[in-house]
Parts: structure tokens; sequence; C-alpha cells
């Protein structure tokens, strides 16, 4: 266990390198609930959620979801969100455990003279997780009468889950297909029960937060306070196609977001393959050629493609593919190759 954003969470439950591979191979059962979940309810909800998000949530059609952002005035990122619009004037917006306060806090201010009200629901929910090929399979004898194939990726829908009403999602942060199941907090138990048992004999098994964070990783998914932050827009993260400029009205960072996607970014985030078993932690230097260029954002052993991996931004010269990488592990300059993100794509 580990103490992360006042939670006390599984870092691992055996064996992390197992865990991650039951999620490659068959399934893995996933404790969120430390995740922010904050209601943004009322007629005029879309529309305080299209000037406070970089997004054009109005959009949305009830029962499907979008990744988006929270950015301050000056473009940097506050918080990468998850936005749910449970109905025609409402919305769940998820946020990452150390930054619930703050999203909920910016939300709240920013929809000031909109009809809408912003409630911090965290304290409400419960979120388990199944990700994995197996995890339809796994989910589907527990949700009655849920025609789970009938939900898109990035869609949602009210229904039950052993018993127990849900909000069933097919989203997640493991770069394989599966579910995230939203319910009330004295439900978790059951629900977490019923689906360990149910899938025990197709391969699932609890996974915590190292092997998620291996997971991410090869899918190429960014992790707030490593490769977002304040310091960094959509842009330099390779994510500016989530904001949407051609949305009617004004929103937050708007002119400091305009004019980083005119000017470029000064920095991109690459993947890196290490030619080593030396791992690049998180701060690492990059080296081109021997001189300073990038610092490594995450980076980890891949169980799935057995060589270190790597995130980090690199100055935009040194990803051209003209120069020898490198990143400096205690005074070794480990050779690196430059590779296409994401690492893994599922097939499908």
């Amino acid at each position: 266990m580990t103490s992360f954003a006042g939670w006390q969470m599984p870092l691992r439950y055996a064996s992390e390198t197992a865990e991650h591979l039951a999620v490659r191979r068959a399934a893995g059962l996933f404790d969120l609930s430390h995740m922010g979940e904050i209601v943004v309810a009322g007629p005029q909800a879309g529309a305080a959620l299209d000037y406070a998000l970089v997004g054009n949530l109005s959009a949305l059609r009830p029962g499907r979801a979008r990744y988006t952002m929270i950015c301050a005035e000056d473009g940097g990122v506050l918080d990468d969100l998850v936005v749910y619009r449970l109905g025609d004037d409402e919305f769940l917006v998820i946020a990452n455990a150390s930054n619930t306060a703050v999203v909920s806090g910016a939300i709240r201010e920013r929809a000031a003279g909109h009809d809408a009200r912003v409630t911090d629901a965290t304290g409400d929910y419960a979120l388990i997780a199944i990700q994995g090929p197996a995890a339809a399979g796994i989910l589907a004898p527990l949700a009655g009468a849920l025609d789970l194939g009938a939900i898109r990726y990035y869609a949602g829908t009210f229904g039950q889950v052993a018993g127990r009403r849900a909000w069933v999602a097919r989203t997640g942060y493991t770069g394989e297909d599966g579910f995230e199941v939203f319910c009330r907090h004295q439900d978790a138990v059951p629900v977490w029960e019923a689906l360990a048992s149910g899938g025990a004999a197709a391969g699932l098994v609890p996974a915590g937060l190292a092997a998620r964070d291996t997971l991410r990783l090869e899918a190429g998914m960014p992790l707030y306070g490593n490769e977002l932050g304040p310091d960094v827009t959509p842009f330099e993260a390779g994510l500016g196609r989530v904001v949407k400029f051609d949305k009617p009205g004004e929103f937050v960072g708007r002119e400091a977001l305009a004019a980083r996607a005119s000017s470029g970014p000064a920095k991109r985030l690459a993947g890196l393959t290490l030619q080593s078993r030396r791992i690049a932690r998180h701060g690492y230097p990059v080296l081109a050629d021997g001189n300073a260029c990038g610092t490594v954002t995450s980076g980890a052993p891949s169980p799935t493609l057995g060589v270190p991996i790597a995130m980090a931004y690199l100055e935009p010269e040194a990803d051209a593919g003209e120069h020898v990488l490198s990143v400096g592990i205690r005074g070794e300059e480990v050779p690196a190759q430059l590779t296409d993100l994401p690492f893994y794509r599922r097939r499908q």
C-alpha cells in the first residue's frame, strides 16, 4: 500500500508484472475510488463547461464521454479530465485525485453567471474498473439487462452491476478494452467481490497502481504531474486536438492557447526505447550527441515489449532523427531510440 492524495492505495497485490500481463491477456480489476467526481447540472451546465474547459462539451450527446482539459489563463494545464454527459442538464467530470479541489473550485468560479450548479460529489461515488480483452465477457453476466456490446468506446449508460445501480462506461486508462463502473460507495465491496469472483476462471486479477502506470505508459497516455502540468500546454503534449477553437463563445485560456498553436510548441513529447536494461526515470536528462536536449517524464520496464521505455519532452531539433540520443542514468549515457507513441496498440 502507498499514500496518495489522502488515500491509501494498493501499489501491487502480488506481482506488478503479472498484474500488467493479466490486463493485456485477460483482465485486471482496479479500485479507482480516489478519482474525483464533480457534478455540473442545470439548464446552462453545458455552456458553463464550454467556458471552463477547452473542449466543446455542450455538443456532447447524453450517454457519451469526452477527454478534455482545464487550463489556466496562460494555457497551462490544471488537469486532464474525462467528462460524461449523464443527461440533458447533467454532466459528470472526472478529475485526478490530487487536483479534485482545484478543478472543482475553478469550474465553480468559471460557472458564475450561468444557470448551473457545481458539486464535488467524490464522497458519493466508488469507481471500479475492469480492463482487458476478457472484461466484457466477465462483466456481462453481472450487468443484468445491459447490452454491453451496444456501449461504444467513450460512452456510458445507467444500469445495474451485481444488482447495484451504476453508471457503466466503456472507458479506461490501460490501452485495452474495458469498463469503468461508477457506483455508490456503500456498494463498492459487493460489486468488487462479484467481479473478482466471476472473473477468476477467466484469468482476472486485482491490479494496483504500479501496473496501472506501466499499462498507461505503454499506451502513450499522459499522467498529470509527469507529462502534464501548469508549465505545459496541450500542444507540447501532442494533445492540441482537444482544444476546440471553433466552439461558440470564449473559454479560459483561449488567447494564450491560440498563440501557442500559431507559434508551435517549444518542446515535444516523444517516446524513447532504451537499448539497455537500465530504466530512465522521471527527471533524468536526455542527450543528443552528448548535449542536453530534454527531460524524461515517465519511464519503466515494458512487460509487453520486454524493453525499458520512456516518454520525454525534447527540443524540436532533437527529435528530427538526425542525432544520437541517450539518457543520462547515474553518470552513464545509455543509448536510446526515438519510438512512435503509443508503444503498444491493442488489436481491434
